[in-house]
């Protein structure tokens, strides 16, 4: 073991979030609160903020994945410490959803940065339709140059909830952002190869260029009351995140300023991806996904996809197959060859009636604002791409 981090620290000091495009950073309960008060750490939050605003000025996408809102909301309501009741969690978390969303947004305002919150739940990224309407909200919160702050929807959550286990939420929504860079701030600065609270032989792994059997057997327990979600958990979201393309990095979150202090080379454990995001979302597009109908398409179409532009309804010539939006098709050309295969932005009635019209036209037609593509770019994988 001690030879894989010789090899592997050279690696970890060229790795630094700044170097990174699209960057999701997700950020621990007992980061934001403060266990004895319930309260919010402002100081904290501020810094981390200088740290965002920082990444954001040279040019980074930034969203923000936060947890904290039941543990702030318990301590707006008073309730006690231990295990809370299902409905006692629902209801910290609608109180501490609105106090969270106020520090973020106040503390960003002062960058003259804008945040929109976004509150999930599993079957957002898990569900193509809902999926594609959590994908494009985001996105365009990003291109309109705001910062999204999202959290699992934990008022109207039926499962039980938990304190801090955002850490796979976090990784979903790397993946269906197209994230090339996840950060795990948390209460431990990486991962070891035994707990080392437990364990003073523990050996720290600064670089982890492929998740084996024996990586996963490292993971331990839960580090406190409001993080639960423990090494585990950050495991199972390097193998989401870097199956997607993403590289992923654990670090201590508990000093201020904690994303500067890995850019100047603070001890942190880097998961290195299997491929870029373009890639393994092309893969998982054209060879992991049920196709469910055909757009048939002219040669302009034909044209324009290959030079790397969206499918607009103008393009479709005939539509075959009872798809929903978000489902998977094929895209073929006017000769039956397979162009491509995408997720289809439109259900097979509504495609129907917009096919070969303008789409400036679209509203006229169905009665709302649909999307301006029938398949956009992002969401489709070119034969042989």
């Amino acid at each position: 073991m001690s030879l894989i981090v010789e090899q592997t620290v050279d690696i970890a000091a060229t790795l630094k979030p700044e170097n990174f495009r699209r960057i999701v950073i997700k950020i621990g309960s007992a980061l934001l609160v403060d266990r004895a008060t319930g309260r919010l750490r402002e100081d904290w939050l501020t810094a981390f903020i200088d740290d965002v605003a920082q990444l954001a000025a040279g040019g980074r996408e930034i969203l923000l994945v936060s947890s904290g809102a039941i543990a702030l909301g318990r301590g707006v309501l008073g309730l006690p410490k231990g295990a809370l009741k299902l409905e006692e969690s629902q209801a910290a978390a609608a109180v501490g959803q609105i106090a969270l969303a106020r520090a973020y947004s106040e503390i960003l305002g002062r960058h003259g940065r804008t945040t929109g919150q976004i509150l999930l739940t599993l079957g957002d990224t898990e569900e193509r339709r809902r999926y594609l309407n959590a994908r494009s909200t985001i996105g365009t919160l990003l291109k309109l140059g705001a910062i999204p702050v999202i959290n699992e929807n934990d008022t109207v959550a039926t499962s039980e909830i938990r304190y801090g286990d955002n850490d796979r939420l976090a990784a979903r929504v790397a993946s269906m952002m197209g994230a090339d860079l996840l950060v795990l701030l948390s209460d431990i600065d990486g991962l070891y190869t035994a707990p080392p609270q437990s364990d003073p032989n523990a050996i720290f792994i600064p670089v982890v260029e492929r998740i084996t059997a024996e990586i996963e057997a490292m993971a331990g327990g839960a580090g406190s009351e409001f993080s639960r979600g423990g090494m585990k958990t950050k495991v199972e979201a390097a193998k989401i995140a870097t199956g997607a393309g993403a590289a992923m990095l654990i670090a201590l979150g508990k000093p201020l300023n904690p994303l500067k202090r890995v850019s100047e080379g603070a001890k942190s454990t880097w998961f290195l991806p299997e491929s870029n995001p373009v890639t393994a979302r092309k893969k998982w597009i054209s060879g992991h996904l049920e196709t469910r109908g055909v757009l048939v398409i002219d040669d302009g179409a034909v044209k324009a996809l290959r030079s790397g532009k969206s499918l607009l309804p103008a393009g479709v010539r005939r539509i075959e197959g009872r798809f929903q939006r978000g489902d998977a098709i094929v895209v073929q050309g006017p000769n039956g060859e397979e162009i491509a295969r995408g997720l289809v932005a439109y259900d097979a009635a509504d495609a129907e009636r917009i096919a070969g019209r303008n789409t400036k036209e679209i509203e006229t037609i169905l009665g709302f604002a649909g999307r301006a593509a029938m398949v956009h770019r992002d969401d489709m994988a070119l034969r042989g791409e």
